[in-house]
């Protein structure tokens, strides 16, 4: 196999003296994708490699890829990755994912995570209760989006806006608020959330625009999209694209009109 020297030593960074069972039954095919994943992707930007290993973990929730993700939370450990922030990026995907697509991986992060030695529960990120989780997700919603949210919880048709209060008290007081990730972290997993789920993009569109509201700008969010392409193939990682850039217009319109 020719493989690169560039694309050898990033693997052995990410699984120290591992090799793969497919370099023997698949070496033409491993010969290409390592070559691409790890040396032309990984080298194409200047994204760290702890940001780049988030995106892919969210990204590979959102696929409901859990054997790669088991590997790649792995290797994410080896990248700065911490037990806390492996968890959190599993939490919040229940909130873009539901249970049943997320059930998985809460085993898998705890399978692999006592595999390392890491003694179960971890300690408690949680910052709200169930008596002001409601008030801390309205101010989550402030903090990301503006002004605008303030009210949110009761805004809508009378009988669809117990969903809206759910968006503020449950996906964002229960999730937004938590420590271990913060905001600008949060906003790129769950746009890697829904950016592999597919099938959901104006909600994409509006978490590109929240992420370029909270400091991810279009520059940052290309990256992520161009580093998950590996995992995620062309067409969603193409939709995203499209996606940024409708975020982009919007917020270039929100500048101008403020």
């Amino acid at each position: 196999m020719n493989i690169t020297e560039a694309a050898k030593k990033y693997h052995e960074r990410m699984f120290p003296g591992y090799h793969s069972k497919l370099a023997e039954t698949d070496p033409e095919f491993i010969e290409r994708f390592d070559n691409f994943a790890f040396d032309e992707v990984v080298n194409s930007d200047d994204l760290d490699d702890r940001t780049r290993m988030m995106a892919i973990l969210a990204a590979l929730i959102g696929s409901q890829s859990v054997d790669e993700f088991k590997a790649m939370l792995t290797a994410a450990f080896h990248f700065g990755v911490t037990p806390v922030e492996g968890k959190e990026i599993v939490y919040q995907a229940v909130a873009y994912l539901g249970i049943g697509r997320v059930f998985p991986f809460l085993h898998a992060v705890n399978d692999v995570l006592t595999a390392r030695g890491v003694r179960l529960p971890l300690e408690p990120q949680a910052a709200t209760t169930t008596e002001n989780r409601l008030e801390a997700g309205e101010q989550a919603m402030i903090d990301i989006m503006g002004e605008s949210m303030r009210g949110f919880a009761q805004s809508g048709p009378e009988e669809s806006r117990h969903i809206n209060r759910w968006l503020t008290d449950n996906c964002f007081g229960d999730y937004y608020t938590r420590r271990g990730l913060d905001y600008k972290q949060r906003e790129m997993i769950t746009f890697c959330f829904l950016a592999a789920q597919g099938g959901c993009e104006p909600q994409l569109t509006s978490h590109a625009v929240n992420n370029m509201l909270v400091g991810n700008d279009k520059a940052f969010l290309i990256k992520v999209v161009s580093q998950c392409l590996p995992f995620l193939g062309y067409p969603r990682s193409l939709n995203a694209l499209n996606c940024v850039n409708e975020a982009a217009k919007k917020v270039e319109n929100m500048t101008v009109l403020s």
